[in-house]
């Protein structure tokens, strides 16, 4: 049998030519041609594949070949659940609800270097901006998952509603953000269950105006809300809190679910023990570097502000990590013997949010860095889900 990579090969596909919505439809249509949902993707890959890959098509069959997944983490065979991906990443997400049993059916990331990391962990490119996706267009499934962007609602964007032809109040309160996006899969399919995960401060944004219209909304949407702030430090050595909003159907669980949130072990993860042993000396900070730093936090400190380089301690935890780390690796300084301090590698970036390192890094490390710094602590993700799955599992028996 073929493999995925080796089907790539044969129709002559470059990942970084493909990472468009043509390619997102054909890979989508490989991964669920037996599940039910290929009517969705199917015209559009066939079209695509016609169009960009073959110059002509003479059996609808050929649009499938059998192959083998050779990639990190495969689709779920005999899931227990269906569920999408939006604001998808790099897949943290994902990948923390596949290993709870469940199938990815649709995903969407408008990043090209995202989508790049993304397919070649999963095989499957991301469709594009999810605010040109036709909610209609989405396959049915049991969870929606997001990590969507926090933004302010107070300045009302162009009025969808019009054109959409409905009139709810979440329309007019949430339009021009992409939480309304969120809110209109949510209202047209109707999954039973949803999780969405944003920053700490969400819960205080805008004077609490944005998590008010966030609840307000979902709740008019017909769905019981559950959310707690939780430190991923408990599962990976770092302090990253983040809050997850839990939802389930009033119309299926009456309110009567019985979810609640996981309870953590108590820390014991240490930096150390996620360091590569001879890393490059490339990451090591260069004299200008490193001399700039501690003029900076010693001049913050004079006028007694707290901003400065983490240096960070080996048998305890690291501050949060943050896209920006790119830029000089401040927040998160790894002291060195007679050296000056280095940031983290990319795969030790990856092991502080818990993937892996059977999980590819394809991109540039400036990539890596921003990719990881916004993405999830897989590990707390995962607890999350298999608490929401359990509720899903006994609703099934």
């Amino acid at each position: 049998m073929l493999k995925y990579t080796e089907v790539k090969e044969e129709l002559n596909i470059n990942i970084d030519k493909h990472l468009n919505d043509g390619f997102a439809a054909l890979t989508h249509y490989w991964q669920n041609h037996k599940n039910g949902v290929s009517q969705y993707f199917k015209p559009a890959a066939k079209e695509y594949l016609q169009r960009e890959i073959l110059s002509t098509i003479e059996d609808p069959d050929q649009l499938y070949i059998p192959f083998k997944f050779d990639i990190p983490f495969p689709p779920k065979q005999n899931p227990k659940f269906k569920f999408i991906d939006l604001f998808a990443g790099i897949g943290g997400i994902r990948l923390a609800y596949q290993n709870a049993g469940g199938k990815c059916v649709f995903t969407s990331e408008w990043n090209n270097y995202a989508k790049k990391t993304y397919e070649a962990n999963f095989g499957e490119v991301p469709y594009g901006d999810i605010t040109e996706i036709n909610e209609k267009n989405i396959p049915d499934h049991d969870v929606l998952l997001a990590g969507f962007p926090c933004q302010p609602f107070s300045i009302a964007g162009v009025s969808k509603k019009n054109s959409l032809g409905r009139k709810h109040g979440f329309l007019d309160e949430t339009q021009g953000t992409l939480f309304f996006d969120i809110a209109r899969i949510l209202d047209y399919k109707k999954p039973k269950a949803f999780m969405l995960e944003n920053v700490k401060n969400l819960v205080s944004h805008d004077k609490g105006n944005t998590f008010r219209v966030i609840k307000n909304t979902l709740t008019e949407l017909g769905y019981s809300i559950h959310y707690k702030v939780l430190d991923a430090k408990h599962l990976v050595p770092q302090h990253r809190e983040r809050i997850i909003i839990i939802g389930f159907r009033n119309d299926i669980f009456n309110g009567n679910e019985n979810f609640e949130f996981p309870n953590l072990p108590k820390p014991k993860a240490k930096i150390k023990d996620i360091l590569e042993p001879i890393p490059d000396l490339k990451y090591t900070l260069s004299d200008k570097l490193w001399n700039y730093l501690q003029d900076y936090a010693a001049k913050h400190k004079a006028k007694g502000n707290g901003f400065g380089y983490g240096l960070t301690d080996l048998e305890g935890i690291s501050r949060t990590m943050s896209a920006r780390y790119y830029k000089d690796g401040a927040e998160i300084l790894i002291p060195q013997e007679d050296s000056n301090p280095r940031r983290l590698t990319p795969r030790e970036c990856a092991r502080l949010q818990g993937f892996p390192d059977s999980f590819i890094i394809p991109v540039s490390d400036n990539q890596a860095y921003k990719q990881f710094g916004n993405s999830v602590a897989v590990p707390l993700i995962q607890a999350v889900a298999k608490q929401l799955v359990k509720v899903l599992e006994d609703y099934g028996k």
